[in-house]
């Protein structure tokens, strides 16, 4: 399974990268907000700057809801950098969108997937990826137990925040074993 970090905080990249398990990089509006990057060029300017942190795609979303919005937007967001994949939301216009960027060869990544339908149609449209919200929007994959059950279900690719990526790190049976062998190493000094 690909572990992409949902995040535009080039410090979690970065971290994430240095651990290597970084596959990708989702991004969506609300990110790109709470990391205070605005005005047009500094939105590409940031995704160019985690595209060249990242060996993988990048996901990049439009801002445009209209169909023709959305493929200028896409046109633009994909000449930046050979790893952008171009988010469109699964909207009846966003299906369009998917279907026109395919026969162009730009990928894209389908957001706001709340129902197998959405899932499906977002494929049949060409999308690279789908992305499928775990029940409400505020309740996507924030725990290590959510990765786990998408590892479980076969997904091929967990797209979440640094913190539960490193939550799978723990495990009181590590720590206490690592302990024994600090302690027993100590003797043999």
């Amino acid at each position: 399974m690909k572990f992409f970090i949902d995040t535009a905080n080039l410090s979690q990249i970065r971290e994430a990268r240095d651990l290597g398990i970084l596959d990708g990089v989702t991004t969506n509006p609300s990110l790109m907000a709470r990391e205070n990057i605005r005005g047009h060029d500094a939105i590409l300017t940031h995704y160019r700057q985690i595209c060249e942190m990242v060996d993988g795609d990048v996901s990049a979303e439009v801002l445009a809801t209209d169909l023709d919005g959305m493929l200028t937007e896409a046109a633009e967001l994909a000449s930046v950098h050979k790893n952008i994949v171009v988010k469109i939301p699964c909207t009846a216009e966003g299906i369009k969108a998917i279907r026109s960027l395919s026969a162009k060869n730009i990928a894209t990544n389908c957001t706001l997937v709340f129902n197998t339908g959405q899932a499906v149609l977002a494929a049949k449209a060409g999308a690279r990826y789908v992305s499928p919200f775990v029940g409400r929007l505020d309740a996507s994959i924030r725990h290590t137990r959510h990765i786990i059950d998408c590892m479980e279900a076969g997904a091929h690719v967990v797209t979440c925040p640094l913190k539960p990526i490193l939550g799978l790190l723990d495990h009181p049976l590590t720590e206490k074993g690592l302990a024994k062998f600090v302690e027993d190493a100590r003797k043999m000094i």
